[in-house]
């Protein structure tokens, strides 16, 4: 199945299933791709300011986020979703585009995310 480049736009989504009981968000897009996207993967990888900063390198590694859930899947326009967690966060803005790149990039972002943990001797587990 072909890959959107830049210039193109994704497929889009067709439905979009939230599974509490999983903590996992399914995304069914227009070329018959499905993707499942764990509630903390997003939550690590919110394309909000907070999290990836206001230019390049001034991201905030997201720790202590293992357990977090979606609580609302808000559309924002016929373009985007707007999800809360559990933690209380709401400012990312989820395109199309996006999540099918996380959908497709998704165990290589994870390894990445992980490593990054590690070096900087944090966990995915929250505080107590």
């Amino acid at each position: 199945m072909p890959t959107p480049t830049p210039a193109s736009p994704a497929p889009t989504p067709t439905e979009i299933t939230l599974h509490q009981a999983s903590n996992r968000l399914e995304i069914s897009f227009s070329d018959g791709r499905t993707v499942s996207l764990p509630s903390e993967f997003l939550r690590v990888y919110s394309p909000s300011a907070e999290v990836r900063g206001h230019g390049p390198g001034e991201g905030t590694l997201q720790v202590g986020k293992r357990g977090v859930s979606i609580t609302a899947v808000e559309p924002v326009g016929t373009y985007a979703v707007k999800l809360v967690f559990s933690d209380g966060h709401d400012t990312g803005i989820y395109s199309w585009n996006l999540l099918y790149e996380y959908g497709r990039d998704q165990d290589t972002m994870w390894a990445r995310y992980l490593q990054r943990l590690e070096a900087a001797k944090a966990s995915r587990e929250p505080a107590r």
